[in-house]
């Protein structure tokens, strides 16, 4: 196996041990995204000359037995994440050309650990899509399959884990975009508990959904870093004093007496009998090992999208208020007038989805139409929260599928955004709840494309996530394969 295609565990062994070296760590990385990045195309920005010098600094800190597990790895960073002194545009025009001053809480915490950022990886327009098909910089392709989607929102990260154009990455998880790009690339996707990772320097698109998670080879990887961006940051309001457990450590095998619970309606209609098959494998592994199956429904699942698609778009048209032309950002210097400067920043500077949402969102927020829409969409989410609760009082965990289907043919839903909007329909629940929930591979279909396991759980249990997570990827002995790219 080659270096790019290991995981950070072992290259942290080999790092230590003095066997390889950053610099040539990250210069095998820069080599492979030579390589491959013209069919995937997951990058927005490389970052090769700051990245050779963060690695040189990290071989210093392994020299003087001060590193810590992410210290010299080249990791990739969602566009939406700020980075002091490398550009940063959410997927849009809008943003260009902004650099931002300071680093996102997240990227300090890296920063701190001694990684390597070798890039700022694609995304849907200010995390706005299923396909990652609305970036403003290019689509990114999967990279099993570059005739197919890699998934959406966090696309680029997802498929430069998979194509070994970085060890890990960071993404951001607002109905799913980490977990449904995770699945879709055939790599671990982690959204955590909302308030459990600082969202300090994350662009905003929906706040009370928002929630930074990382993409990674494997489950003991995800574990590793939620071990270094996690905890509470003061710059952050929504940010939690909960305690910090190693989770990493939490890895441990055995599952006698778990209870895992099978939500019904995650197995209903419009469920591809190939994705129902793997993760219905991945089930009966578990119950092997020791688990128990406990039935239940969450009966109010199916108003989830709907509710989700008033909330997220009405918070929507208020963050992207501050895009006008006038602070940051594109502006239209052929603009006439005032207003006609605001009119043609803001309508040249986003895309279509973006603009379809701000138009949605204003709408439910409306003198008049807010009891009838956002109103019942927030009673909504809170009968949905109560469905967890209950849930949880019956079983640890709930596992499901992490989307109905597997990735699709490039440009197959792109004129048709409410099949897209559905596409989220297994995962929007789960950020309307606040909750964990994890992506692990657990097959694949006729066609070759990776299949995603999700596993959720009660608040601030990330811990038992990892765990079971980290059996199943024992048990379906996947987690090695890696797509054949030229």
């Amino acid at each position: 196996m080659e270096l790019y295609d290991k995981p950070i565990h072992e290259l942290h062994a080999l790092l230590t041990k003095g066997e390889i070296s950053s610099v040539e760590l990250t210069k095998t990385v820069f080599r492979r995204i030579d390589q491959v990045e013209p069919q995937v195309g997951a990058f927005i920005t490389q970052n090769r000359e700051q990245a050779l010098e963060q690695a040189q600094q990290a071989d210093k800190k392994i020299a003087a037995g001060s590193a810590g597990p992410l210290c010299g790895i080249p990791l990739s960073i969602k566009d939406v994440l700020c980075t002091k002194g490398l550009r940063t545009t959410a997927g849009s025009k809008i943003l260009e050309p902004f650099i931002p001053p300071y680093d996102a809480t997240v990227i300090t915490k890296l920063k701190d650990q001694g990684a390597v950022i070798v890039g700022k990886v694609s995304m849907d327009e200010f995390a706005m899509g299923s396909a990652n098909e609305n970036c403003a910089y290019g689509v990114p392709k999967n990279p099993w399959n570059t005739d197919y989607i890699c998934g959406g929102s966090s696309g680029g990260s997802a498929a430069s884990v998979a194509a070994g154009e970085c060890i890990a990455s960071l993404g951001s998880d607002t109905g799913g975009s980490v977990r449904q790009p995770a699945s879709h690339c055939g790599v671990v996707g982690l959204k955590p508990t909302y308030g459990r990772v600082s969202r300090f320097g994350l662009l905003a698109f929906a706040s009370s959904l928002d929630q930074i998670g990382p993409l990674t080879k494997d489950v003991t990887d995800c574990a590793l870093m939620l071990d270094a961006i996690g905890g509470y940051d003061p710059k952050d309001s929504t940010s939690v004093r909960q305690e910090m457990p190693a989770f990493s450590k939490a890895l441990t095998k055995g599952l006698q007496g778990v209870k895992i619970g099978i939500p019904s309606e995650y197995f209903g209609e419009g469920l591809d009998p190939e994705v129902k098959k793997a993760v219905a494998h991945g089930i009966e592994l578990l119950c092997e090992a020791g688990a128990k199956k406990v039935e239940l429904s969450l009966p109010h699942t199916d108003y989830g999208i709907a509710a989700y698609y008033i909330i997220a778009p009405a918070e929507a048209s208020s963050n992207l208020a501050r895009y006008d032309g006038v602070k940051y950002g594109f502006r239209n210097l052929e603009a006439e007038s005032l207003v006609d400067m605001y009119k043609t920043s803001r309508s040249m500077g986003f895309g279509d989805e973006v603009k379809r949402r701000i138009i949605i969102g204003t709408y439910a927020l409306s003198s008049g139409y807010y009891d009838a829409y956002y109103k019942k969409a927030s009673q909504v989410r809170t009968l949905i929260v109560n469905d967890y609760q209950k849930a949880f009082s019956q079983c640890d965990v709930l596992v499901s599928p992490v989307s109905p289907i597997a990735a699709w043919r490039r440009g197959e839903k792109s004129d048709d955004p409410l099949s897209l909007y559905l596409s989220d329909a297994l995962t929007v629940c789960t950020n309307l709840a606040g909750l964990p929930g994890l992506s692990i591979p657990c097959g694949f279909s006729s066609s070759g494309l990776p299949i995603g396991f999700q596993i959720q759980g009660p608040h601030f249990q990330e811990e038992r996530l990892l765990k079971i997570g980290y059996n199943l990827e024992q048990l379906v002995n996947i987690h090695a394969k890696r797509p054949t790219l030229s």
